[in-house]
């Protein structure tokens, strides 16, 4: 059995480095290569920051180059009927809180995190007579820093992932099933992949994102609005509930949102219960890299251009359990949707990259989940 080469989990604090060897470069594929959990891709860095909040007065965090800002209050004093405001410059994106936080707040022991906000500027502002402290954030790397770290990826051969909206057109199918995928930011500083499964409140990732929901925001519709564009569209943003079943036999985490009512309308994912074909032409939604929201459909390497299922069986955490592809993926699209073009349903959960790149079977996830569904 291949040895599988697991990429730790990036913390909030300490991020471990990962040596030279861990990453399987283009040049270095084989058939034999060793597959790598894509356990996350680290995004950014948190510090501590000393900054007061007080009545009719707004506080500005702003970190130039980074793509979000993510601030933690403490010391909150509070009047009955005060709430603070955490939003960016124009008031587009903004999150109320009160005392005691609310829907899209993480608490914890000193105080809580605010939700992300979208860019490199924060605004916190107190709405009536109360104070409180920002003494910690967490905010994305600049594209300086995003290009001088290792990006170990799982390109196979030419990159052939593009925008979603890229498809629109030309593949109004395969775009459709890219709405219900979001990007998971974990603790503020890495993140992976999830998708909604089933009409009901209900997503997957892999159980090597995560295992309890703390600290889980997931961000709908961080999609590119022109094809090979920059800008991203409006996202909704909501936070990991529970945790409602994982295995890491079987690399999966099933889990809610709150305020389910503001996704619920991204539609959903069903699956695909059968044992994949070889030859099988297939597709990824996914986040490589914390990028805007790809589609891994043509794949250069094959006869037919396209994505398609290079084996099944593979050993991946339990012996024979996956599929595999060439299908190009990067470190934060673990928990990506693999999806059948035949079926349009989901056939596996993506987790391993390496060339070729692993996906765990559907058919053995689905029996462990469907009373809860």
């Amino acid at each position: 059995m291949r040895r599988i080469l697991q990429l730790l989990a990036a913390a909030a604090l300490v991020i471990p480095a990962v040596s030279a060897s861990a990453i399987v470069l283009p040049s270095q594929q084989s058939g034999a290569a060793a597959p790598i959990a894509q356990s996350g891709e680290e995004v950014g860095t948190e510090e501590s920051v000393f900054a007061l909040v007080s009545h009719a007065r707004s506080t500005t965090i702003s970190r130039p180059g980074a793509w979000y800002v993510k601030v933690h209050l403490a010391g909150l004093k509070l009047r009955p009927g005060t709430e603070i405001s955490v939003s960016n410059v124009d008031g587009t994106e903004a999150y109320r809180y009160t005392a005691t936080g609310g829907l899209t707040a993480t608490p914890d022991a000193t105080g809580f995190w605010a939700m992300s906000i979208t860019g490199d500027t924060a605004v916190v502002t107190v709405h009536g007579r109360g104070a409180a402290k920002i003494d910690k954030i967490a905010r994305g790397f600049t594209p300086a820093e995003f290009a001088a770290r290792p990006q170990p990826m799982s390109v196979c051969g030419t990159n052939d992932w593009r925008d979603v909206v890229c498809f629109q057109s030309s593949n109004p199918t395969e775009y459709g099933r890219t709405r219900p995928v979001a990007r998971l930011l974990r603790n503020g500083s890495s993140l992976c992949t999830g998708w909604r499964v089933g009409p009901n409140n209900r997503m997957l990732t892999n159980n090597h994102c995560f295992t309890s929901p703390t600290g889980i925001e997931v961000w709908f519709n961080y999609d590119c609005t022109t094809c090979g564009g920059t800008v991203a569209a409006a996202t909704t943003k909501v936070l990991a509930s529970q945790v409602l079943r994982t295995n890491a036999a079987l690399d999966y985490t099933l889990f809610t949102v709150n305020n389910f009512s503001a996704i619920s309308g991204f539609g959903f994912i069903e699956l695909d219960t059968r044992r994949p074909a070889v030859g099988e032409q297939m597709y990824i939604v996914q986040h490589p890299g914390g990028q805007l929201k790809k589609l891994g459909l043509r794949d250069s390497s094959t006869s037919t251009g396209n994505c398609q299922v290079r084996a099944v069986g593979v050993n991946g955490s339990s012996a024979g359990a996956d599929i595999s592809y060439m299908c190009d993926t990067a470190g934060g699209s673990s928990g990506s949707v693999v999806l059948s073009r035949t079926t349009h349903r989901a056939i596996a959960l993506h987790h391993f990259g390496g060339c070729p790149n692993q996906g765990v079977r559907i058919e053995l996830i689905e029996p462990q989940i469907r009373s809860l569904l």
